[in-house]
C-alpha cells in the first residue's frame, strides 16, 4: 500500500508522519521488539517522516533515550538508515526552558548526531522560543549550525505567527511544529497557519489523535496509566474529560458511517485542511501505526467536511492544552 507524499523544504515525505516520542517517553517504554516493527512498518507504508526529540525519554540519567533507540534499529536494520527524513527537537535546557545561545546549541546538535551513530538529522527544531535570546538571533544561530553541516533544515515549535513572521525574514524556515487536530485546530484561529501557507512553510501537526483521545479508547483519567503525563493534563481531568468527550462521540459517529475508525477520520481531517500539513500521529503498535497511515487514503466530502467543521467549532473543549499554571504551558505559542 502507498499513500500519497507531501513537500518538506526540497524532498518528498509520506503525507502522514510518524511520532516516535512514546516508545520513551511513556510510564512503560516499548520493548525494542515492538517499537521495531512499529517503525519498519511505517517505512513499508510509505510514512517516511520521522519525528524525535533530544529530550525524549522518561529515564532521568538517560535523555537521550529516543535517540538511541533510532540507532539501534539502523543498525539491526541498516538497509533503512537513509529511508527516513529524521526531524529532532532540541534546544531545552534541564528544566524544559529553551536555551538558544549558539554555544549550548551547537553542543546539543553534535551530541544529537553522536547519539543517532553517525546517521545525522535533517531537520532541527527548536522546541520552544528563547525569548530572551530573541527569534532572529536565534535564526542566526541556527543558520550559522545548518551551514557548519549539523542538519540541512531549520524548524521552530510552539511558535506564534509573530514570530514565524519575523524568523522567516532572517532565514529560510522549513516547518513549524505545533499541536493540531479536531481536539485543538488552534493554528486556524491564531495566525499560525495562514502565515505558513504564505511563507510556504510546512506544518507539523502533532497529537492529531488529541494525545490519543480522539482514538476513542479513553474514557476517563482512569485509563491513563500511573506514571502517563497525559493522566496530570488538564482537559483529561475528572472535571472536563466528560463534557470532552462529547466531541469523540460525535466523531465516532460520523466515522461510523464511512465504516473508517474516529482515528482516521481525525487524521484524514488534518490532511484535508491544507496541503502544507503533515500530521504526526506517534502510537507504538503497529497496528495503531497501520490504522492511522491508511488515513492517508480516506477522501473526505464537502459535505462530510462541513459536518465535521461544525462538530468542532461547537464542542467548546474545557480546559488548558497541558498542565495549568505550568512554566512549559506559558512557552506555548511564543
Amino acid at each position: 500500500m502507498s499513500i500519497p507524499t507531501r513537500n518538506l523544504a526540497d524532498q518528498h515525505v509520506g503525507a502522514v508522519g510518524h511520532g516516535l516520542m512514546r516508545h520513551d517517553w511513556a510510564a512503560k517504554p516499548t520493548t525494542d521488539e515492538q517499537a521495531f516493527e512499529a517503525m519498519d512498518l511505517s517505512l513499508k507504508m510509505g510514512s517516511t517522516f520521522w519525528n524525535s526529540g533530544a529530550f525524549y525519554s522518561s529515564d532521568p540519567k538517560n535523555k537521550e533515550a529516543n535517540l538511541q533507540r533510532i540507532a539501534r534499529f539502523i543498525e539491526k536494520f541498516p538497509q533503512h538508515r537513509d529511508s527516513f527524513f529524521l526531524s529532532v527537537k532540541g534546544g531545552l535546557v534541564d528544566n524544559f526552558s529553551p536555551n538558544a545561545d549558539i554555544d549550548f546549541l551547537r553542543k546539543d546538535v553534535e551530541n544529537i548526531n553522536k547519539q543517532l551513530g553517525g546517521r545525522k538529522m535533517d531537520l532541527y527544531e527548536m522546541a520552544r522560543v528563547d525569548t530572551d535570546t530573541g527569534i532572529e538571533q536565534t535564526m542566526k544561530n541556527l543558520i550559522k549550525l545548518r551551514d557548519e553541516g549539523h542538519f540541512k533544515y531549520i524548524g521552530l515549535s510552539e511558535c506564534s505567527a509573530e514570530t514565524i513572521k519575523n524568523a522567516s525574514a532572517v532565514g529560510p524556515v522549513s516547518a513549524v511544529e505545533v499541536e493540531f487536530s479536531p481536539f485543538c485546530p488552534d493554528i486556524q484561529s491564531n495566525g499560525v497557519l495562514d502565515v505558513c501557507q504564505e511563507k510556504g512553510i510546512t506544518v507539523i501537526g502533532y497529537s492529531p489523535l488529541g494525545g490519543g483521545f480522539l482514538s476513542g479508547q479513553i474514557k476517563s483519567n482512569k485509563d491513563f496509566e500511573d506514571g502517563d503525563m497525559r493522566k496530570d493534563w488538564d482537559r483529561f481531568s475528572d472535571e472536563n474529560m466528560p463534557h470532552n468527550l462529547k466531541l469523540v462521540e460525535q466523531l465516532q459517529s460520523i466515522a461510523e458511517k464511512k465504516n473508517i475508525t474516529s482515528a482516521q477520520l481525525s487524521v484524514a481531517w488534518v490532511l484535508h485542511q491544507s496541503d502544507l500539513i503533515i500530521p504526526l500521529p506517534g502510537s507504538t503498535r503497529p497496528e495503531g501505526v497501520k490504522e492511522s497511515i491508511e488515513a492517508a487514503n480516506v477522501k473526505l466530502s464537502s459535505e462530510e467536511l462541513d459536518q465535521i467543521r461544525k462538530v468542532v467549532e461547537e464542542a467548546d473543549i474545557k480546559g488548558v492544552r497541558y498542565v495549568k499554571n505550568d512554566h512549559v504551558q506559558d512557552k506555548l505559542f511564543a
